[in-house]
């Protein structure tokens, strides 16, 4: 075999590696990918390096424990969760939740919620159309710049037995810079330069146990 033949086979094996390797990293947009740790996160952000799923029977959930009080309602209502859909990970729950954030916060700013509109419930996106059409009946545009998520917590979580259904609040700070200007482009409030910390408390909702891994913002506040 030539030189240049299996110089092209170690090209095409590379290839494929590096495409299998950005599916897995990257998955799919049906529900809230676990997203990769930051380089310099240290050993003590991110927990030991226990198994996530792996609970003993009788003894301390650590996935549950480290994000709530023990014997907590959320903490019951994580448990519960957890015995319909064994998979589940409150860790990576919240690091989906980090990213579905950024996400939907930017589409709301931008004035675009389509491209996140089947993280939303009817309710919600209704909520934000109203005020997007509103800002836009003003001749208002939002030029905004997210900088990143501050904060991330577990407030609390509920789950509905009969129905299987998880829901789950979360707490967020973010900053961003933002800038409101008028139909003449002059600017109304905020400063492209200063940044803004904004908190908001989003609760997300999904049934466990299913095919479908959308979680769904429910509820918006402050």
């Amino acid at each position: 075999m030539s030189a240049a033949v299996i110089q092209l086979l170690v090209l095409a094996g590379i290839a494929i590696f590096l495409i299998l390797r950005l599916r897995s990293v990257l998955g799919t947009r049906e529900g809230f990918e676990k997203p990769p740790l930051p380089v310099n996160e240290s050993k003590a952000d991110r927990g030991s390096n226990r198994p996530e799923f792996e609970v003993i029977e009788g003894g301390v959930d650590h996935d549950i424990t480290d994000h709530t009080d023990e014997g907590s309602a959320a903490a019951t209502a994580l448990a519960q969760m957890k015995r319909v859909e064994p998979s589940f990970s409150v860790g990576e729950f919240l690091q989906g939740a980090r990213g579905a954030y950024e996400m939907i916060l930017m589409a709301f700013e931008h004035g675009d919620l389509e491209p996140v509109k089947p993280f939303l419930s009817d309710d919600v996106y209704a909520a934000m159309a109203e005020v997007l059409d509103h800002r836009r009946e003003q001749g208002l545009t939002v030029d905004a710049n997210f900088i990143g998520v501050r904060d991330v917590g577990l407030v609390n979580a509920e789950f509905e037995s009969g129905a299987n259904i998880g829901e789950v609040t979360v707490r967020f700070v973010g900053e961003l810079t933002s800038v409101v200007r008028n139909s003449a482009g002059e600017i109304l409030e905020g400063n492209d330069t200063e940044i803004k910390r904004q908190r908001d408390v989003w609760s997300f909702a999904r049934t466990m146990g299913t095919g479908d891994p959308n979680w769904q913002l429910v509820a918006t506040g402050e």
